[in-house]
């Protein structure tokens, strides 16, 4: 297993949670919640991680390749989540995304 995917994906799952966990209120019962949270990233992660990367060797910018990942994220766990019957899905995995991205990028940059 590829340990620097294995750090970065603990670091999404310790910072994405909670923003779904809350986003849910008491809706479900936390068990509930917590295994949903934990599903949304769980689908998307590896895919962003290691498929979109692929899209550089062919000339496409840092930059674009983690926009296109990032809406690809949070469209697909926007799905993901009002399939599982959270309100306000898209507006959570905006925040979620947002916020967990923010902090990735801080380190990878400054860290």
């Amino acid at each position: 297993m590829n340990i620097l995917w294995l750090k970065a994906f603990l670091l999404t799952q310790l910072l994405e949670m909670p923003v779904y966990v809350f986003g849910m209120g008491k809706e479900k019962s936390l068990p509930s919640r917590l295994a949903i949270a934990f599903g949304a990233s769980a689908l998307t992660h590896p895919i962003v991680w290691f498929v979109f990367p692929r899209l550089r060797p062919v000339g496409v910018s840092f930059v674009a390749m983690l926009v296109v990942a990032e809406i690809f994220a949070v469209v697909a766990e926007a799905f993901y989540l009002r399939w599982c019957g959270v309100r306000r899905a898209f507006l959570w995995s905006l925040l979620a995304n947002a916020f967990s991205v923010a902090i990735g990028l801080a380190i990878r940059f400054w860290g």
